[in-house]
């Protein structure tokens, strides 16, 4: 076995009926059962135009070396419908990994729920248009190279996060989070409780009703201090 050439075929996968219970839930309320450490780095972000306002669905992993995308050319191959690629790249900027050949392929032909890429894109004035999930840290013109090594459907890093094959990548205009594949029937159950209570929050505050005493409570807690004057240099 080669490591830095592998592509492996099969994942276990997360139940399609959690993967659709996410789509109801902000991606924000369920990182925030989860210890507030599951969101990918911002770098990374929606640059297209899809109408469904949440991305879901099992993380197909890629790795690629910086600045080149032969295994993601072979995870084009494949992948299957409902798919999240998830592609690390060494955190290189340098150059699109993807262009709107290689997208309009996975758009269209393999209809993939979406795609995340620690690296840039190009073809953005038609990418950026359509009514499919794109999420990357940017664009630039620069094409990439096709030599490898990579591979397909191991661990890897994406935006700062551990990905392992078959976790769910739940994502919104906010960003990307990953729900490991085991975790997800708690972190569901969590979720939609942490929803249910913000939804009251929220209808406090619009009424003017919201109780605030934990701040100041917290304060106190922290050892901070509050002065009625003002602070002189």
């Amino acid at each position: 076995m080669s490591v830095g050439k592998r592509i492996y075929l099969r994942r276990n996968l997360p139940d399609p009926a959690l993967i659709e219970e996410f789509k109801n839930i902000p991606a924000s309320n369920t990182a925030d059962v989860m210890g507030r450490s599951s969101a990918m780095n911002p770098r990374i972000h929606l640059v297209s135009s899809p109408k469904a306002q949440m991305m879901a669905g099992p993380a197909f992993t890629v790795k690629c070396r910086a600045g080149d995308n032969l295994a993601l050319h072979a995870a084009l191959n494949y992948c299957t419908e409902g798919d999240v690629l998830v592609v690390s790249n060494e955190e290189d900027s340098t150059r699109a990994l993807m262009g709107e050949i290689m997208m309009a392929y996975l758009y269209l032909q393999k209809k993939v729920a979406g795609i995340v890429i620690d690296g840039p894109i190009r073809d953005i004035d038609e990418i950026g248009k359509w009514d499919f999930p794109v999420y990357c840290t940017g664009t630039t013109p620069g094409g990439p190279y096709k030599e490898g090594p990579g591979e397909v459907n191991v661990p890897i890093s994406c935006g700062g996060i551990s990905v392992n094959p078959g976790d769910i990548i739940l994502a919104d205009p906010d960003g990307i989070i990953v729900i490991p594949r085991k975790d997800a029937p708690k972190i569901l159950e969590d979720a939609k409780n942490f929803q249910a209570a913000d939804v009251i929050k929220l209808e406090k505050t619009r009424k003017g009703i919201i109780n605030r005493e934990w701040v100041q409570k917290t304060l106190d807690e922290k050892g901070f201090e509050v002065f009625d004057e003002i602070y002189e240099a």
